[in-house]
Protein backbone atom coordinates (compact mmCIF):
# COMPACT_ATOMS: atom_id res chain seq x y z
CA UNK A 1 0.00 0.00 0.00
CA UNK A 2 1.33 3.27 -0.82
CA UNK A 3 1.98 6.08 1.92
CA UNK A 4 -0.60 8.34 -0.21
CA UNK A 5 -3.59 5.44 0.04
CA UNK A 6 -2.36 4.49 3.46
CA UNK A 7 -2.52 8.33 5.01
CA UNK A 8 -6.52 8.45 2.63
CA UNK A 9 -7.05 5.23 4.65
CA UNK A 10 -6.31 6.72 8.07
CA UNK A 11 -8.31 9.81 7.79
CA UNK A 12 -11.57 7.60 6.63
CA UNK A 13 -11.02 5.77 9.95
CA UNK A 14 -10.46 8.39 12.07
CA UNK A 15 -13.35 10.21 10.83
CA UNK A 16 -15.16 6.69 11.45
CA UNK A 17 -13.96 6.75 14.78
CA UNK A 18 -13.81 10.19 16.08
CA UNK A 19 -17.25 12.05 14.60
CA UNK A 20 -19.57 9.24 13.69
CA UNK A 21 -18.49 6.95 16.50
CA UNK A 22 -17.55 9.43 18.02
CA UNK A 23 -20.04 11.59 18.26
CA UNK A 24 -22.78 8.82 18.10
CA UNK A 25 -23.89 10.20 14.60
CA UNK A 26 -24.44 5.95 13.65
CA UNK A 27 -25.54 4.33 16.83
CA UNK A 28 -24.68 0.93 14.56
CA UNK A 29 -21.34 1.76 13.28
CA UNK A 30 -19.18 1.18 16.84
CA UNK A 31 -19.53 -2.79 16.65
CA UNK A 32 -18.56 -3.62 13.18
CA UNK A 33 -15.74 -1.33 13.39
CA UNK A 34 -14.68 -2.76 17.03
CA UNK A 35 -15.02 -5.90 15.52
CA UNK A 36 -12.83 -4.87 12.68
CA UNK A 37 -15.58 -5.32 9.91
CA UNK A 38 -15.24 -2.33 8.25
CA UNK A 39 -13.45 -2.45 5.37
CA UNK A 40 -12.06 0.85 4.00
CA UNK A 41 -11.40 0.83 0.10
CA UNK A 42 -8.82 3.40 -1.75
CA UNK A 43 -10.22 3.58 -5.49
CA UNK A 44 -7.61 5.04 -7.08
CA UNK A 45 -10.21 5.66 -10.26
CA UNK A 46 -9.77 9.10 -12.31
CA UNK A 47 -12.77 8.32 -14.27
CA UNK A 48 -16.54 6.95 -13.93
CA UNK A 49 -16.32 3.66 -15.93
CA UNK A 50 -12.65 3.05 -13.28
CA UNK A 51 -14.63 4.36 -10.36
CA UNK A 52 -18.22 2.32 -11.52
CA UNK A 53 -15.71 -1.02 -11.72
CA UNK A 54 -14.33 -0.50 -8.13
CA UNK A 55 -18.02 -0.29 -6.95
CA UNK A 56 -18.73 -3.44 -9.03
CA UNK A 57 -15.78 -4.99 -7.66
CA UNK A 58 -15.87 -4.18 -3.75
CA UNK A 59 -19.78 -5.06 -3.96
CA UNK A 60 -18.59 -8.63 -5.58
CA UNK A 61 -16.28 -8.92 -2.34
CA UNK A 62 -18.73 -7.73 -0.18
CA UNK A 63 -21.45 -10.42 -1.44
CA UNK A 64 -18.30 -13.11 -1.36
CA UNK A 65 -17.93 -12.10 2.79
CA UNK A 66 -19.70 -13.44 5.39
CA UNK A 67 -20.78 -10.40 7.27
CA UNK A 68 -18.56 -11.61 10.25
CA UNK A 69 -15.79 -11.18 8.05
CA UNK A 70 -16.90 -7.48 6.32
CA UNK A 71 -19.79 -6.03 7.64
CA UNK A 72 -19.59 -3.04 5.36
CA UNK A 73 -17.13 -1.11 2.69
CA UNK A 74 -16.24 2.55 2.16
CA UNK A 75 -15.11 3.11 -0.47
CA UNK A 76 -12.93 6.38 -0.34
CA UNK A 77 -12.77 8.23 -3.70
CA UNK A 78 -9.49 10.41 -3.52
CA UNK A 79 -9.13 11.60 -7.19
CA UNK A 80 -12.74 12.59 -8.20
CA UNK A 81 -15.86 13.72 -7.93
CA UNK A 82 -13.94 16.94 -5.69
CA UNK A 83 -17.34 19.03 -6.32
CA UNK A 84 -20.57 17.83 -4.47
CA UNK A 85 -22.70 18.49 -7.31
CA UNK A 86 -20.64 15.83 -9.57
CA UNK A 87 -20.85 13.25 -6.71
CA UNK A 88 -24.29 13.41 -6.19
CA UNK A 89 -24.90 13.09 -10.21
CA UNK A 90 -22.66 9.48 -9.68
CA UNK A 91 -25.26 8.75 -7.10
CA UNK A 92 -27.42 7.78 -9.75
CA UNK A 93 -24.84 5.49 -11.43
CA UNK A 94 -24.36 3.92 -8.88
CA UNK A 95 -27.55 2.98 -7.53
CA UNK A 96 -28.20 1.53 -11.77
CA UNK A 97 -25.15 -0.39 -10.98
CA UNK A 98 -26.91 -1.97 -7.91
CA UNK A 99 -30.19 -2.59 -10.61
CA UNK A 100 -28.11 -4.11 -13.24
CA UNK A 101 -26.48 -6.41 -11.01
CA UNK A 102 -29.98 -7.17 -8.80
CA UNK A 103 -28.26 -5.93 -5.82
CA UNK A 104 -30.86 -3.92 -5.15
CA UNK A 105 -32.53 -5.16 -1.77
CA UNK A 106 -29.10 -6.66 -0.76
CA UNK A 107 -27.01 -3.61 -0.49
CA UNK A 108 -27.29 0.23 -0.29
CA UNK A 109 -25.47 3.00 -0.73
CA UNK A 110 -25.20 5.28 1.84
CA UNK A 111 -23.53 8.96 0.48
CA UNK A 112 -21.06 11.10 2.77
CA UNK A 113 -18.71 13.77 1.06
CA UNK A 114 -16.71 16.93 2.13
CA UNK A 115 -19.07 19.61 0.74
CA UNK A 116 -22.43 17.28 2.00
CA UNK A 117 -24.97 19.50 1.47
CA UNK A 118 -28.95 18.38 2.09
CA UNK A 119 -31.67 19.45 0.09
CA UNK A 120 -33.41 23.00 1.29
CA UNK A 121 -30.22 23.76 3.41
CA UNK A 122 -27.37 26.13 3.15
CA UNK A 123 -23.83 25.47 2.36
CA UNK A 124 -22.80 26.54 6.20
CA UNK A 125 -25.62 24.43 7.98
CA UNK A 126 -24.08 22.93 11.08
CA UNK A 127 -27.05 19.98 9.74
CA UNK A 128 -24.56 18.87 6.78
CA UNK A 129 -21.67 17.60 9.20
CA UNK A 130 -23.25 15.03 10.05
CA UNK A 131 -22.40 13.36 6.37
CA UNK A 132 -19.25 16.01 5.73
CA UNK A 133 -16.50 13.35 5.27
CA UNK A 134 -12.43 13.79 4.73
CA UNK A 135 -13.09 12.26 1.33
CA UNK A 136 -16.03 11.56 -1.04
CA UNK A 137 -17.53 8.28 0.03
CA UNK A 138 -19.55 5.33 -1.37
CA UNK A 139 -20.92 3.66 1.74
CA UNK A 140 -22.10 -0.16 1.26
CA UNK A 141 -24.42 -1.75 3.60
CA UNK A 142 -25.97 -4.58 3.64
CA UNK A 143 -29.50 -4.11 3.72
CA UNK A 144 -30.27 -7.54 6.01
CA UNK A 145 -27.66 -5.58 8.53
CA UNK A 146 -29.26 -2.71 8.85
CA UNK A 147 -33.07 -4.22 9.03
CA UNK A 148 -31.36 -5.86 12.48
CA UNK A 149 -29.74 -2.26 13.39
CA UNK A 150 -33.37 -1.03 12.99
CA UNK A 151 -35.28 -3.48 14.55
CA UNK A 152 -32.93 -3.22 17.57
CA UNK A 153 -32.65 0.20 17.94
CA UNK A 154 -35.30 1.74 20.45
CA UNK A 155 -36.38 5.36 18.15
CA UNK A 156 -34.41 4.86 15.27
CA UNK A 157 -36.63 7.82 13.73
CA UNK A 158 -34.97 9.99 16.23
CA UNK A 159 -31.92 9.36 15.31
CA UNK A 160 -31.22 12.31 12.52
CA UNK A 161 -33.01 14.66 14.49
CA UNK A 162 -30.77 14.11 16.93
CA UNK A 163 -27.88 14.58 15.19
CA UNK A 164 -28.76 17.77 13.63
CA UNK A 165 -29.33 18.83 17.29
CA UNK A 166 -25.93 18.04 18.07
CA UNK A 167 -24.13 19.78 15.25
CA UNK A 168 -25.94 22.60 15.92
CA UNK A 169 -25.86 22.74 19.74
CA UNK A 170 -21.66 22.48 19.09
CA UNK A 171 -20.42 26.29 19.27
CA UNK A 172 -18.48 27.47 16.12
CA UNK A 173 -15.36 26.75 17.72
CA UNK A 174 -15.99 23.42 18.73
CA UNK A 175 -17.19 22.26 15.19
CA UNK A 176 -14.26 23.87 13.38
CA UNK A 177 -11.71 21.68 15.75
CA UNK A 178 -13.62 18.81 15.38
CA UNK A 179 -14.33 19.18 11.46
CA UNK A 180 -10.54 20.68 10.92
CA UNK A 181 -10.44 17.87 8.17
CA UNK A 182 -12.14 19.98 6.23
CA UNK A 183 -10.36 22.91 6.10
CA UNK A 184 -7.08 20.89 5.77
CA UNK A 185 -7.67 18.09 3.45
CA UNK A 186 -4.51 17.52 2.26
CA UNK A 187 -5.20 16.81 -2.14
CA UNK A 188 -3.67 13.39 -3.71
Amino acid sequence: MTSAVNSIETAVRDWLATIVVGLNLCPFAAQPMRGGRVRVFVSEARDELALLTDLQLELQKLDDSKPDAIETTLIAIPHMLSAFADYNDFLDQADALLERFEWSGIYQIASFHPQYQFAGTLPDDPENLTNRAPYPLLHLLREDSVEAAIEAHPDVDAIPDDNIRRMREMDAVERARRFAYLQHRPEH
